[in-house]
């Protein structure tokens, strides 16, 4: 693990899969790069063009037909097709799954319980 990896605060979970994103001039379905407690990087069809100031977006990501994890998303970054976004709100039921996925994908509970304090904030002095 290099020094920048280990100064990370959230571990990212590379999980490559569909989702939605909707938005101000946005309603496009998006293809889930990677995906942590505090944010997702998404790459879509075409270069990004939508608002990247002060506008919220909300990413759906359907993990089956009766569990869904919503995120109300703020853009961080822009790399042509790629995008990465900050989570601004997620609902408890989501964070409930995404926190699963995230465990399932680490196979490291104490990782997980890192985050969680990170996201809280509770970890600092």
């Amino acid at each position: 693990m290099d020094k920048t990896e280990d100064k990370r605060h959230f571990h990212r979970v590379l999980y490559a899969t569909e989702a939605n994103l909707d938005g101000p001039g946005v309603n496009t379905p998006c293809q889930v790069v990677d995906i942590s407690l505090k944010g997702c990087l998404l790459h879509f069809d075409a270069p990004w063009s939508a608002s990247t100031e002060d506008s919220l977006y909300t990413l759906t990501l359907t993990l089956s037909d009766n569990i869904h994890i919503r995120m109300v998303l703020s853009v961080s970054h822009v790399i042509d097709r790629e995008v990465g976004f900050k989570c601004e709100h997620i609902d408890i039921d989501s964070i409930s799954e995404l926190r699963r996925l995230v465990e399932l994908n680490l196979g490291d509970s104490m990782l997980l319980e890192r985050d969680l304090l990170a996201l809280s904030g509770l970890n600092r002095a």
